[in-house]
């Protein structure tokens, strides 16, 4: 490999790192999520949030992760879907009520919503989570290892959802394949990561993992109606 082939390879990366948080540990860890996801949790509740120096802090992954995740909401044109999603009878009267064309009210209101989502979202989940990983494991985590055990897992749920992300977004039967396709997925992170520490049978294990779907899809519906929230406040205010 020739120094400019080097340099050309360090600069991407330094690139990849600067904007989207992803260099060469987030890159190995979101490697090994998708092939030993169990390997990877042990590591972090055994070793530390960096599994002994061979990977990202499941925090700072989650936020690159999601930053990707945000890219691709802008490419397709925002949050504003959200709002869209309501009645028009509810939504008319906040126009009108608001001044505003329809298309300056949504923008305004989508520009607040994209800048909180994912630092109200991400909480949230984990919020959601960490109580019932806690309760499950056999050790005594405590908050900081229960919130990163609850990182853990929404990395390797959230890892393999990075390919649907720009079809997940889009209005119509196809996102609703996807949210069933995001909740197939949840369930196998979660079997494939758990097991031994988080359940043992393969029933308690699916009985389970429905459980942390029902707590993290309760949490969603709380952190999405804030973000809406959000975004009618701002559609006035702005």
């Amino acid at each position: 490999m020739t120094d400019g082939e080097t340099t050309r390879k360090q600069a991407f990366k330094d690139l990849s790192e600067d904007t989207l948080g992803f260099g060469g540990a987030e890159v190995r860890t979101a490697r090994d999520l998708l092939v030993r996801p169990r390997l990877v949790l042990q590591a972090w509740m055994i070793e530390g949030p960096t599994g002994g120096g061979r990977y990202a802090k499941p925090l700072r992954l989650y936020l690159a992760l999601n930053a990707i995740l945000m890219l691709v909401v802008f490419l397709r044109g925002g949050l504003s879907f959200y709002l869209e999603s309501m009645p028009a009878d509810v939504l008319n009267p906040l126009l009108q009520e608001a001044g505003k064309s329809r298309d300056a009210f949504m923008s305004d209101a989508d520009g607040w919503m994209s800048l909180v989502a994912v630092p109200i979202m991400a909480p949230f989940y984990a919020l959601a989570a960490m109580p019932l990983f806690r309760l499950w494991d056999a050790e005594d985590l405590g908050l900081r290892r229960g919130f990163r055990a609850a990182f853990a897992y929404l990395n390797a749920w959230t890892v393999p959802l990075l390919p649907l992300a720009w079809f997940m977004f889009s209005p119509g039967p196809l996102a609703a394949a996807c949210s069933l396709l995001m909740l197939v997925l949840g369930i196998v992170a979660f079997m494939r990561m758990g097991r031994g520490r988080w359940y043992r049978g393969v029933v308690p294990g699916l009985a389970k993992a429905f459980a942390v779907m029902i707590a993290i899809g309760l949490s969603s519906v709380i952190a999405t109606f804030i973000v809406m929230v959000i975004g009618v406040f701002a559609g006035f205010a702005a």
